[in-house]
């Protein structure tokens, strides 16, 4: 039987400075790890210890894998320093993926902030390279100030894809910035799609979470169709170690990806 615990072996190839303190990884793993997107590995950095993470790139892209991390602790500082041509380990896919099929047919809404974009980078481009299922997909997104923004390099030619509705905001602007001002929520005053078929997906910081699905509820938004990323304390990423657990549920095996239903009644479950 093969050893659960043992990652594959994978070359990183670039390695792109997306903020200060937040680089995307290109990974070419000795063999595909076929993710969906919503589900997330485990990346191990020889000798400082192995951290769950999601993709951010396209499911539909076998053959290399992104990871979009920001520098926060020791094993990502060790990430840090690696380049092209160094290895890293991978084991997953785990959890559980966006139910991409209950989307067709309808308006996407997504919000996200800092470097929560990373996993719905993943889920846009999956939804983008078929975007004949879906009526339009609107990406609402806010950083701290525009250096802290991910993916400017990639995102004004998201502005110009067919049936994509992009708005960003940063909390403090520079002498530069010509967009919104404030948090994220400033860019929900008008939702222009309909509330009571539309699918949401929210990812980033706790607190930005939390106000971001109470401004969805006032608007209408029916809870089982407000997807979350409840990624906060995974570890193990096989439900054994028990850090993840969220009521009921073990978001590295149940989720990471649950719906506001399914959460609801879980005392602060943003904490």
């Amino acid at each position: 039987m093969a050893n659960i615990y043992q990652p594959i072996s994978a070359e990183i190839l670039e390695v792109i400075e997306e903020t200060p303190n937040i680089r995307t990884f290109v990974l070419k793993p000795e063999q595909e790890v076929p993710f969906l997107a919503g589900q997330f590995v485990e990346l191990t950095i020889p000798g400082h210890g192995e951290a769950p993470f999601t993709p951010s790139s396209s499911h539909f892209e076998r053959e290399t894998l992104e990871m979009t991390i920001m520098k926060v602790g020791r094993a990502t500082s060790a990430l840090f320093k690696l380049g092209p041509g160094d290895f890293v380990g991978i084991r997953g896919p785990y959890g559980q993926r966006y139910p991409l099929e209950k989307f067709e047919g309808r308006d996407i809404y997504i919000v996200g902030g800092g470097v929560g974009l990373a996993p719905l980078r993943a889920l846009f481009l999956a939804l983008t390279h078929e975007i004949h299922k879906y009526k339009r997909i609107y990406l609402r997104y806010g950083a701290r100030t525009p250096a802290d923004i991910v993916y400017k390099r990639l995102i004004p030619k998201w502005e110009k894809m067919d049936k994509v509705d992009v708005e960003l905001s940063v909390d403090a602007a520079d002498e530069k910035w010509m967009k919104k001002v404030g948090v994220v929520t400033c860019l929900m005053d008008e939702i222009p799609c309909d509330e009571k078929t539309s699918i949401a997906v929210v990812c980033g910081p706790p607190i930005m979470m939390k106000f971001v699905t109470r401004r969805l509820l006032e608007a209408g938004f029916d809870g089982r169709n407000v997807y979350l990323s409840m990624e906060m304390n995974m570890s193990c990423g096989l439900g054994q170690c028990g850090h993840c657990k969220l009521g009921p549920y073990f978001t590295c095996k149940d989720g990471p990806v649950l719906t506001w239903d399914q959460i609801k009644d879980i005392p602060d479950p943003f904490v």
